[in-house]
């Protein structure tokens, strides 16, 4: 996103803000573009604390694999997660 700033002229006459803030609806897209609610970032975090080592990636889609024969339900993956994305859910009897 480009800022919108002070033409180089303005800036040699003047002590104003270089750079200008983001309006109101800029900065909401924004925060909601960074902070992407229960979006996995693909950080790795999970996988590496895994002690099952039962997370992966995905080698030709990138997408963040769980093998669940492997998986204990430890729940550490879960709440390590910055963005909340893994949600520990109680399985269904068969």
């Amino acid at each position: 996103m480009k800022r919108k700033a002070l033409s180089f002229k303005a800036r040699r006459k003047s002590f104003a803000p270089v750079e200008y803030g983001l309006l109101r609806q800029e900065a909401i897209k924004e925060a909601e573009r960074c902070l992407g609610l229960r979006e996995c970032q693909y950080c790795e975090i999970c996988g590496l604390l895994c002690p099952d080592l039962c997370i992966t990636r995905g080698e030709k889609t990138g997408e963040v694999l769980i093998d669940l024969d492997f998986c204990k339900g430890c729940g550490i993956c879960a709440s390590v997660c910055p963005k909340g994305a893994i949600e520990m859910v109680l399985e269904e009897a068969k």
